[in-house]
Parts: C-alpha cells; structure tokens; sequence
C-alpha cells in the first residue's frame, strides 16, 4: 500500500509564520518601494538587503542567540540592526518576497565541502516561470538573483559566480561556485521549519560542526566595496583595487565591527573583547610552541 503526500506537502507561509514579518518595515529599511513582483523589483531588494543589513556571528560567540523564528528574526535585523547570518537573512527576505507576491522555495545547502551537514540557507524564487537564486546570507556572495540554470553566470566585481547542475543519489544539487571555487551545493529536498532550527542550533551550539563557535567573522558590502572582520583581521576589497588586510586588536576589532553597524551593547562589546583577547593569547602560545619545535628539530 502507497499513500501520497497532500498537496504542497502543508506547508504554507503561516507554516513559515511569515506573517511575523513586518513587509513595509523591512522595504523602508532597505529604501525600496513597494511594487509588482517583477525580476527588476527582486534585484533592488537582494542588491539592498547585501547592504543594508550585516553578516554576523555575534550572537553565536556570545551564547545568546535568540533563535530562527521570524518574529525574533524581524526585532535583531530590522529594528535593532543586529546583523545575522544566513537562516535569519534569507527567511527574512523569503518572508518579503511571498509578501509582495513572489512564489519562494527554500532550500539548503553544504558549504564549502559535499561531506559538510546542510548548514546554509538559500532561496529559489520564481518570476514569470524562471527560477533565480537568491543568497542573501553567504557574506561575499552574489548581490543580485542569478537564474537557477547549468552553466548560468553573474559576473560581479568580485568575481564570476556560477551555477552547475548535478545529480547525486537520483537527488538534483546545484552547485554555486566563485572564480571556479566551491561556495555550497544546495540540494532541491523539502524544507521544513523545523530543518532550519535544527541547522541553526548545529550551526549555534557544536563546536565540533560549527566554526561560528570559535571564530568571529563579520561582513557587509558598504559603498566603497565589501569588508570583511574575522578575528583580529579586516579585509578590505574594493572594485578595481587591490585587497587590503590589516591586523587589528581586540579593542579595534570591536570598533571594526560597530563600523560595519552590528549593534553592541557596552557589556556585549566587554564580553566579545575578552573572546577575541583570550584568541589572541592562545594563538601567540601556539606560535611560540611552533617556533619553539622547529628551532628543536634544525
């Protein structure tokens, strides 16, 4: 005996609790108005939203995140200006498009590796029958939708993104690749909430699955290009220049990420520099250790 699954398997965008995001509040933030769900309206918001709101791990490091739901999503980026990563970006914007009318599938992905767990959060959006990636929350990504086909390119300032086709286990991934590089493989499996809550706390809460757990890294593209913080380091890259990085202590890494307009409170900035301090210690034993062992063995 078989059964079918019912109709669009019962998820719908109260499933989603889309209805937590507030449409209008996130458009004014990004300075977009409010129009017909067209491919032109879809770039201006994903190239907004890039800039707009940052990519941080911050609530990870601190051990206070306050969860995926879109409710707690819609008061840490839109009205705190937090800053998040990607199951908090890409629901965020998915909720904002099925608002305005777009037909939005959620999918998830392995970065970096196909042995890595599916802990990256994409959308595919549907626009006069064509399917577009959307990758609001993978840091230095694409910054415009980029068409859910094998071989299809954006060619961006910081570099070639393109998408390949691949049929693993009779199951379609699409793999997104930078300048010839694996980003992540998304598969086309259903996505429930509940998939995105467990990604989260894996990506959250296992130091062993999770380097959110032992690094900072903080992103955004700004107008003079995109800038990038990871521990005590910025990178600087700007169109047509040469990339620019610079060491940074833990009191500058703090002001670095203010300037990338993650919101900290004075005892959150206490906290994260004592992280970032106790980093640098173990990293300079680590150095002497290695110093150390090679003037041992020469």
């Amino acid at each position: 005996m078989t059964t079918e699954a019912p109709t669009g398997h019962g998820l719908t965008s109260a499933s989603w609790e889309t209805e937590d995001i507030d449409v209008d509040a996130y458009l004014r933030r990004l300075g977009v108005e409010r129009d017909a769900p067209t491919l032109e309206l879809l770039a201006r918001i994903h190239a907004a939203h890039v800039r707009v709101f940052p990519f941080s791990n911050v609530d990870v490091l601190l051990r206070q995140h306050p969860g995926v739901a879109p409710a707690a999503i819609m008061d840490k980026l839109v009205r705190r200006g937090r800053g998040g990563y990607c199951f908090e970006h890409a629901q965020l914007m998915a909720a904002a498009l099925q608002g305005l009318g777009y037909p939005v599938t959620r999918r998830l992905g392995r970065v970096h590796a196909p042995e890595n767990g599916r802990t990256h959060l994409t959308l595919h959006v549907d626009v006069d029958g064509t399917t577009y990636l959307a990758d609001p929350g993978f840091g230095l990504s694409i910054t415009g939708p980029l068409e859910v086909a094998d071989g299809a390119e954006r060619r961006e300032w910081t570099g070639v993104f393109d998408l390949r086709r691949h049929l693993i286990d009779g199951v379609e991934h699409w793999e997104l690749r930078r300048n010839g590089e694996l980003q992540h493989l998304t598969d086309v499996l259903r996505v429930v909430p509940k998939d995105v809550r467990s990604a989260h706390l894996t990506t959250s809460t296992d130091p062993d699955g999770s380097t959110f757990l032992r690094r900072l890294v903080v992103s955004r593209f700004t107008g003079e290009g995109h800038v990038t913080v990871i521990d005590g380091a910025r990178t600087l890259r700007r169109p047509g220049r040469d990339t620019v990085r610079e060491e940074l202590s833990p009191r500058e890494t703090i002001q670095a990420v203010r300037d990338l307009d993650v919101e900290l409170s004075g005892e959150d900035a206490a906290r994260l520099e004592v992280i970032l301090a106790h980093w640098q210690v173990a990293d300079l034993r680590t150095e002497r250790r290695t110093s150390a062992h090679l003037i041992a063995t020469n």
